[in-house]
């Protein structure tokens, strides 16, 4: 997507659409007087027919205007509230984007001032860059080369703003709006892809790819390396493939000291679950290739954060495997050996992902990480929780959770706190080892992040569940892109 802002009109500008806000008044004309001049009283017939009274998100649109250089023009209402939420602008941002990509046009001219009054050009800017590339993404379903994604025809913006420092306030905004675009539509195509490509080797090349395009440091640990670190619950995982699993690991230093410490996002890569010995139902089973989408929404958050420049440091750490039934699979009552040294009984093979996990937040202690955030698609429980609107959030520290809220918030990507507490880690008792990979029936996504507070007490650390967020939903058969949004904001927070 291509972003200009310019501070001033020009109904003679070339563009394929214009869209024009307008508040609902006595005189709607009144607003835009020139505009309703240059098309004949246009907009006057319109209101004055009952065809557009500028209700919030009403949309009305004017084919092949004469006096205006558009080919053709929206008009977009408001509403008559004095002020909207982010949540309310939004909503009426992807109504325009949604207008658009039917009208099928590529290029488009903004004039958003009276949404900009009851908002500001900041977050007017930034969503409506959010808005426009959620819209016009398309996962291409047979590209020719089975290991690329063909990008859309880029999408170009132009946007009005009354005054230079309202023109540079829109610039940023755009320039956040379109890091977070950016960073989503990698973790959707990462996502959509299918499990017979998107491997964890795959992933492992795509990370290298995404270091060489953006100066971020790659490392890739083979089965090798992770056996003589110790790793032995994530490597019993993915014992039932011939999928050598990978532990992938980028470094994106932004931050004046390259020494200052991380922030590490740690993302769950089951590239595809069956679920093992304790084999998933086939139906929707192969929505089982989104299991990796905690590993995506790190992928787009690096991306966003090297776009964005951020003067932080930040690494990201996937570990990836696939989860299948064979021979020499993991089998309920076998016991392993964590990297920390704690022994695991596994009951149940499909609870995976926080096998998967425990090792890679102990391989992140040493980076000695400011903060850590886990992400994963671990709990079908979060759904029934808190359906596919908001992530689940819980760690062993206030601050990193509230901070981690706030930026849900904020990015429209929210997420809601979840106790952890010593009765809930009672159920991981275990006769046969340190502790079970499951709790006793209820609470099951407390109990998988209780699972993983014990592989995090020497760091501040927050975990979040989006196995409801990640896909799914509105989103229907499909990634969302989240947690791309909250991780990036977050990011964003902490260079404050």
């Amino acid at each position: 997507m291509k972003i200009q802002a310019k501070a001033s009109k020009n109904f003679q500008q070339k563009t394929d659409c214009l869209v024009v806000a307008l508040k609902p008044l006595k005189k709607i004309s009144s607003q835009c007087a020139e505009l309703n001049a240059a098309t004949g009283g246009a907009i006057a017939r319109l209101q004055d027919s009952g065809q557009f009274g500028a209700a919030r998100g009403e949309l009305v649109n004017l084919m092949v205007p004469q006096g205006v250089a558009a080919k053709q023009i929206v008009l977009l209402g408001v509403g008559d509230a004095k002020s909207l939420d982010t949540e309310s602008v939004r909503d009426i941002l992807n109504a325009v984007a949604r207008k658009l990509k039917v009208l099928k046009v590529n290029e488009a001219t903004f004039d958003l001032s009276a949404l900009n009054a009851k908002s500001n050009i900041e977050t007017v800017s930034r969503h409506l860059t959010e808005a426009l590339g959620d819209t016009e993404y398309q996962y291409i379903k047979a590209p020719k080369s089975a290991h690329s994604i063909k990008a859309n025809k880029e999408f170009k913006v132009t946007l009005w703003c009354q005054d230079r420092k309202a023109l540079s306030d829109a610039k940023k905004a755009a320039n956040i709006g379109s890091a977070i675009s950016n960073g989503k539509t990698l973790a959707k195509n990462l996502a959509n892809m299918p499990g017979n490509v998107c491997t964890p080797t795959y992933l492992a090349s795509q990370a290298k790819k995404l270091g060489k395009s953006h100066g971020l440091k790659v490392k890739v640990l083979n089965e090798k390396d992770m056996s003589e670190l110790g790793m032995g619950s994530l490597l019993s995982v993915s014992k039932g493939s011939r999928e050598p699993a990978k532990l992938i690991v980028m470094e994106y230093k932004g931050a004046k000291n390259s020494k200052d410490a991380p922030h590490a996002l740690v993302g769950k890569g089951l590239t595809f679950d069956a679920g093992g010995i304790s084999l998933k139902p086939a139906g929707k089973m192969d929505e089982m290739k989104y299991d990796m989408c905690g590993a995506a929404s790190v992928f787009g958050a690096i991306l966003a954060a090297a776009e964005m420049q951020l003067p932080i440091n930040v690494v990201a750490i996937i570990p990836s495997s696939e989860n299948l039934p064979d021979g020499i699979a993991n089998k309920p009552g076998d016991v392993v050996t964590s990297m920390s040294g704690q022994t695991i009984e596994i009951l149940n093979t499909d609870a995976e992902g926080r096998l998967i996990l425990c090792d890679a937040l102990t391989y992140t202690k040493r980076f000695k990480p400011e903060t850590v955030i886990d992400i994963a698609t671990l709990t079908g429980a979060v759904i029934v929780a808190l359906g596919h609107q908001t992530a689940g959030v819980m760690g062993n520290d206030q601050g990193v959770i509230d901070d981690l809220i706030a930026a849900g918030d904020t990015s429209l990507d929210h997420a809601w706190q979840l106790p952890i507490k010593e009765t809930y880690k009672k159920q991981l008792k275990s006769d046969y080892a340190d502790l079970a990979n499951i709790g006793t029936p209820g609470a099951g996504t407390i109990t998988a992040a209780c699972f993983l507070s014990y592989f995090t007490e020497d760091f501040r650390w927050a975990h979040l569940d989006i196995a409801g967020t990640a896909w799914g939903g509105a989103s229907g058969k499909r990634a969302s892109g989240r947690a791309v949004p909250i991780l990036t904001q977050y990011l964003m927070d902490r260079c404050k």
